[in-house]
């Protein structure tokens, strides 16, 4: 649409200070639920909804479906029970009669349920123990003369903070809603004809405030045309905004890495390798050094199933970039991580006089001083480590490359952090990796705005590794399993979800497995590793893993990523039903590591759904990363995926990348026709849903 239409009170941005008695407390209990500006307002959708618009006879009422009622109080008494006393009012129209019971209550309800009071209720009903419906703490409404004073929508209920009550909500979009007439529609009309979509005021309209004929069913749903044209705008302000981040990042300037015949460091690494490199990585290091000898920045995601050689990869790019002249960063989200890679590059590089350097939270401050030294000096061509690589203290003298593996355990903004450390005005190529496979609709709605890379072949001698389900009450058997892997000159990661104990979950913690297994398995040596251990621990428990002098690591899922035993040929991993399957494919990619056969035993409880246990099922049916992955979206959402937890960054809200993938599609082609026709239409969009976190989008 035309992009001469204006909205009121600068709409959508934040509005002026909400008034109240107590400003400054309530603007933060709102500004935690994300409510800061009027469009935030229109957006905080109802979670569900309930039909105060007609009334019905007591005697046709149905146990469990929610109602609301009129009658006469006959009669009102407090009761005494075990549980103390509780208050009950019986209510009587001309077809029927019920019981309103509360169990807590104010001495005003009282007042309320005099005898000879018409009284209006809303609750859902159930049968009372002693025969006849009753309603637990119903809503009392003031009684109506007429139908017609009934209110004429569904009543919405909004998800609410602490100290913000509902009625004061639906004030405040209510009023909200009476501005929609100057609110621009900025989706061109034809797409809303081709999508058959209603306008914009249309869509937020019937969804504050549906009307009586409205279909529950398709509201709680979330399906339908006026859901609908939320989720495309959703979608296309997303896709808008990667785009208009992929069109900056084009814009930057980033060295040119170009290989050097005088030091030719990837060909002297290829050569030296005791194995060749499989079809996909070679087609993958193609794709990188492309990349490298363009002069804008690489922004490119590597993804491969666990074990299928990302980090051969990433070694050749960082061999590019000190081919060139340029320092190479390497960042892991974890110690064990950040240490597994800096002796395993430290092993193929330092032959080729390549020199490295380690900086993680866990030096000592002279260890510290040496490592920021040498690499603000630049005598460090590639520094390894973890999130310490991107403190305010670190100043690279040449940064070329920026490598950060297992991409989803760090948030947004530490990436954009580390993007960002340039150098004489040139910002470093990107190259990002995962080994938890990105399904196809996440990677269009969420990676737009990256090139993506696929290691999807494994390398020869990879030894499948048998998963079994098996109930935690044989746990017994599974000993059995351990001791005899153990006694056969082979090592054990005996995996648990928590470190201490939880009053919330009945979960066997770390500390607790570890004891209860040197009691169960007498003669065999186990080990301890959690993350609330010191690095300096961690260090020394992984070093006797890998020199064979543990029989058994008890751990929690800090060993995900990164660890390589080969000797290790049996995964045990308690309560497998608290993981997502994609960690649970990570955790299992631990063992299969060597030429022996491995495997990996599930333990769950025997209290588990039919359906927590067909989740279980998919991690024993299938090795294929994708597919897991793709099980696991549908099942738990994106957050796993994009470390959601550690960015702040709002995820879709109400699209659904599996169900409503031909709406992506659309967003896609719409976002890059407006950007073409009328970008600033387009941008105006994309900042009514991306206001606060436009620059965390190009992370």
């Amino acid at each position: 649409m035309a992009a001469s239409r204006t909205e009121p009170r600068s709409f959508p941005r934040p509005s002026g200070p909400i008034r109240s008695s107590r400003i400054g407390p309530l603007e933060e209990r709102l500004a935690r639920l994300g409510l800061v500006s009027d469009w935030d307002f229109l957006l905080h959708l109802p979670i569900r909804y309930e039909d105060e618009t007609r009334i019905t006879p007591i005697a046709e009422l149905q146990a469990g479906i929610p109602a609301q009622i009129q009658g006469t109080v006959r009669s009102a008494d407090m009761i005494h029970t075990a549980r103390g006393e509780q208050f009950s009012a019986w209510v009587q129209d001309e077809s029927g009669s019920l019981t309103a019971r509360f169990i807590y209550f104010y001495p005003s309800v009282k007042q309320q349920f005099l005898p000879g009071r018409v009284v209006r209720l809303y609750g859902e009903p159930r049968r009372a123990y002693a025969g006849g419906l009753e309603m637990i703490h119903p809503k009392v409404r003031a009684p109506v003369s007429d139908v017609r004073d009934l209110p004429h929508a569904l009543t919405p209920v909004y998800g609410l903070g602490e100290g913000v009550q509902q009625h004061w909500m639906r004030k405040q979009i209510a009023k909200r809603l009476l501005d929609l007439n100057g609110v621009a529609e900025l989706v061109p009309e034809a797409w809303l004809k081709k999508l058959n979509l209603p306008t914009l005021r249309a869509a937020l309209e019937y969804l504050h405030q549906p009307p009586p004929e409205a279909d529950a069913g398709v509201l709680a749903e979330h399906d339908g045309p006026y859901w609908a044209r939320i989720k495309f705008d959703e979608l296309l302000a997303q896709q808008t905004a990667l785009r208009e981040m992929r069109k900056l990042a084009a814009g930057a300037s980033a060295p040119a890495l170009l290989p050097n015949s005088s030091r030719s460091l990837t060909s002297r690494f290829l050569e030296r390798l005791p194995f060749p490199l499989t079809g996909a990585q070679e087609r993958v290091w193609r794709e990188l050094a492309a990349d490298l000898e363009k002069t804008r920045p690489m922004r490119r995601l590597v993804q491969g199933d666990v074990g299928s050689g990302k980090t051969v990869v990433a070694a050749l790019a960082a061999l590019r970039a000190v081919e060139a002249g340029r320092q190479a960063a390497i960042m892991a989200p974890t110690e064990i991580l950040a240490e597994q890679h800096f002796e395993n590059l430290k092993r193929w590089l330092e032959p080729l006089d390549v020199r490295m350097i380690r900086l993680s939270g866990s030096l000592k401050a002279a260890e510290k001083r040496a490592a920021l030294e040498a690499i603000a000096s630049g005598e460090a061509e590639v520094a390894v480590g973890t999130h310490a690589l991107i403190q305010e203290s670190v100043r690279f003298k040449d940064l070329g490359l920026a490598v950060i593996d297992e991409q989803h355990r760090f948030g947004v903004a530490q990436r954009l952090k580390l993007r960002r450390a340039e150098s004489d005005g040139e910002a470093p190529h990107l190259l990002m990796m995962s080994a938890t496979p990105i399904p196809r609709t996440l990677a269009m709605s969420y990676l737009a705005d990256l090139d993506v890379s696929v290691i999807d072949e494994m390398p020869p001698g990879r030894t499948p590794v048998e998963t079994k389900l098996v109930r935690i009450d044989r746990r017994s058997d599974v000993l059995a399993v351990v001791r005899g892997c153990a006694e056969s000159g082979r090592q054990v990661y005996w995996v648990c979800p928590l470190i201490e104990e939880s009053e919330a979950l009945d979960l066997t913690p770390a500390v607790d497995c570890r004891t209860a297994l040197e009691a169960a398995l007498p003669g065999l040596r186990i080990g301890l590793l959690h993350g609330a251990l010191a690095p300096e621990a961690k260090r020394l428990v992984m070093e006797s893993f890998e020199a064979g002098e543990i029989d058994v690591l008890v751990s929690t899922t800090v060993i995900e990523v990164g660890v390589d035993v080969p000797n290790a040929t049996l995964m045990v991993i308690e309560h497998a039903e608290r993981f997502g399957l994609a960690q649970l494919h990570q955790l299992r990619g631990r063992v299969g590591r060597g030429g022996g056969r491995s495997a990996c035993i599930l333990l769950y409880d025997p209290k588990l759904s039919e359906t927590g246990k067909a989740r279980l099922r998919v991690i024993r049916e299938s090795a294929d990363g994708f597919e897991i992955a793709r099980r696991d979206l549908e099942i738990r959402g994106p957050g796993e995926f994009l470390g959601e937890r550690q960015s702040g960054l709002p995820l879709l809200r109400f699209a659904d990348l599996e169900r409503d993938g031909a709406l992506l599609e659309a967003a896609r082609e719409a976002a890059a026709e407006m950007l073409r026709a009328d970008p600033e239409s387009a941008r105006r969009l994309a900042s009514r849903w991306y206001a606060s976190a436009s620059n965390l989008l190009c992370a």
